[in-house]
């Protein structure tokens, strides 16, 4: 209809002109007559504007639009045709709302709207039982100020949402909750909680199973060791048949012993999120000890070890920890290596924090690989660890202390062309000159 309106205009203007026209033929008057016309022709077209005005106003559900001729009646016409189709997508749009709210009311998971600030919009029932949040008072705040645990904040703080976080449920310490963000919109959140206890309780079971087996296995370990040192310092009275057989088991002995002490070591990071103690390290330091320690274990193999490092860049954290993870990295450099290979070890700042890189020339890693190589005892060829003496615990050790120090490790690869093992950590982490200032430098 609305494409004839146009039409209709011109053919109403022709007809008051022309009838004001005729009249003032007769009349004689023909402004007075033309004045007359297109005041009456106004307060028609005021009238039906009221009209207008007072139906969609009082209007009632399903109420229909009022009579009108002519071009007003297309117009009410028009309206109501509008009105009864937008009720119609509006009617669809909240089935969709409904389906979706009645869908995520049924979830036992835990579902939390966000704006970009990471204000509370919308959550559903299990994020009150889950995370405590109460309606309606709890609209509009802060998740940081409901959600209270400091990994929390960091995670959110941080901007990095690609893996999950697991903290406890602010409402009962015992259930342990996995959080995950997802980002959509304008710049929205989208934060999905699960319950994570019965998997947590089961990890812990483990943890607490290798611990405790560890623990136990280092007395007769020990005790056997023991033995099997006095036996071969006496090697001159054994036969002759005899003294390879207890040198292999000294060795198996000794790789055991390594074994255990990194399974206890694993476990005593896995107890808490952060050291026991932070002081700042003077990371430059400890890799020079860690340098002479790999030359000397690479030995006659003709490795060349470098190292860069910033003596004025400190790291706020635990000196035993730190020495571990770095040392796992370059230790691995120099296993992985062949004679006559390149190790460069760099420790550097930059805008977004502190870096530590370990960079080799060795036989490289499939990128399949990759994803899995911090899991304990993963093996990308199980004939490694025999041939370097492995454990198969040292990247698991560096991630877990690299997470206990706001840590990531970063790992990039080419098949026989060398690994780089880079170790962030941000900003925060680094310590101030104040900081690292000790009294025995000054």
């Amino acid at each position: 209809m609305n494409q004839n309106w146009h039409g209709i205009l011109i053919r109403h203007m022709v007809l008051l002109l022309g009838t004001c026209l005729l009249l003032g033929l007769f009349t004689g008057h023909y402004g007075l007559c033309l004045a007359i016309g297109l005041a009456l022709y106004l307060a028609y077209t005021l009238k039906q504007l009221l009209r207008l005005h007072l139906w969609l106003r009082d209007q009632k559900p399903d109420q229909a639009p009022p009579e009108g001729v002519g071009l007003w009646g297309d117009v009410f016409d028009s309206i109501y045709t509008l009105q009864r189709r937008d009720q119609r997508v509006r009617a669809r749009l909240q089935a969709v709302i409904d389906r979706i709210q009645e869908s995520t009311a049924a979830l036992r998971d835990a579902v939390v709207m966000l704006d970009s600030d990471g204000n509370l919009e919308w959550w559903n029932p299990a994020a009150q039982l889950l995370l405590g949040l109460k309606t309606p008072q709890d609209s509009g705040q802060p998740v940081t100020n409901l959600v209270r645990h400091p990994r929390f904040k960091e995670y959110f703080a941080h901007g990095n949402y690609a893996d999950p976080l697991e903290i406890p449920s602010p409402v009962n310490d015992k259930v342990r909750l996995q959080l995950l963000i997802t980002r959509y919109g304008n710049n929205e959140h989208l934060l999905l909680v699960r319950d994570m206890t019965r998997l947590h309780q089961l990890e812990q079971m483990r943890k607490d199973f290798i611990a405790n087996v560890s623990h136990e296995l280092r007395t007769p370990l020990t005790v056997i060791t023991g033995y099997l040192e006095t036996l071969l310092d006496n090697g001159d009275d054994l036969p002759t048949r005899w003294q390879r057989p207890l040198q292999q088991m000294q060795t198996q002995g000794e790789r055991m012993q390594t074994l255990l002490n990194d399974l206890l070591l694993l476990a005593k990071l896995e107890a808490t999120d952060y050291p026991s103690e932070s002081h700042p390290v003077a990371i430059d330091h400890l890799l020079r000890t860690i340098k002479g320690d790999a030359r000397a274990l690479s030995g006659t193999r003709n490795q060349t070890i470098t190292l860069e490092a910033d003596p004025t860049l400190h790291l706020k954290g635990s000196e035993p920890e730190l020495r571990s993870a770095f040392s796992n990295l370059v230790f691995n450099a120099v296993k992985y290596t062949p004679d006559g290979g390149q190790i460069h070890v760099r420790w550097w700042h930059d805008a977004q924090g502190a870096h530590l890189s370990v960079q080799d020339s060795g036989i490289g890693i499939e990128a399949k690989h990759i994803p899995r190589l911090t899991e304990r005892f993963y093996r990308v060829d199980s004939s490694r660890s025999s041939n370097t003496g492995g454990t198969g615990l040292g990247l698991a050790i560096v991630k877990h202390v690299l997470l206990r120090h706001r840590g990531r490790l970063e790992i990039s690869s080419v098949p026989n062309r060398g690994s780089t093992f880079t170790c962030h950590f941000p900003q925060q982490q680094i310590a101030t000159q104040l900081e690292a200032y000790s009294p025995e430098e000054g």
